[in-house]
């Protein structure tokens, strides 16, 4: 479904209901506005939707490839909402999740954190961001949940290595996540440094 940004109201599908655990995995992982993160104002939409049909906990999490701590990028990203866990998935306990594919694309496991399972409901939130060619969309959003210190030196990058729409086609069966948004009030186009590009 495809709305104008003035007209959005999140209403959640009626299965998050019954949840007791929502957890929010926005793109957070830089200290720069909407559109390179998830803007605040999305993700206050989200919250207020969530809140009229359910009384679960909400939990927003991200990570940083570096492994440093996130909250200063929180703040920098105006992240402050009532009632809500904000949470570093470095200091996650990561579990290792076994791929259901027969035939895996690239990796026949990830090193996901235990607060994805124990989550009742997962939604990925992400701005409508190009890089080169490739949309990087609700899968892909999924990639910095994952424990870079398990993937060799370089983190991330080591599964980039593998041919990452491979990565993403593995991730998207493994890692369940219930419901991806795109926030496309602006169009970002980069290539090499994804803190840098056009609208």
């Amino acid at each position: 479904m495809i709305y104008e940004a003035s007209d959005f109201v999140f209403t959640p599908p009626a299965r998050l209901s019954w949840a007791r655990r929502v957890l929010i995995k926005p793109c957070a992982h830089f200290a720069t506005p909407y559109p390179v993160t998830t803007s605040p104002e999305i993700l206050n939409t989200i919250i207020e939707g969530i809140r009229k049909v359910s009384d679960a906990d909400i939990l927003i999490a991200d990570g940083m490839s570096g492994g440093e701590s996130i909250y200063p990028v929180y703040q920098a990203l105006g992240y402050n909402f009532h009632n809500v866990l904000m949470l570093d998935v470095r200091d996650s306990i990561f579990l290792e999740m076994e791929n259901p594919l027969s035939q895996f694309f690239a990796t026949p496991t990830f090193w996901a954190p235990n607060l994805v399972l124990r989550s009742d409901f997962l939604i990925s939130v992400t701005p409508f961001k190009v890089c080169g060619n490739s949309g990087c969309f609700s899968v892909a959003n999924l990639l910095s949940l994952l424990a870079a210190s398990k993937y060799q030196r370089g983190g991330w990058d080591a599964l980039y290595e593998l041919g990452i729409d491979k990565v993403l086609a593995d991730l998207y069966f493994t890692l369940p996540f219930d419901l991806g948004i795109i926030e496309a009030q602006q169009k970002f186009f980069y290539t090499d440094d994804p803190t840098k590009g056009r609208q």
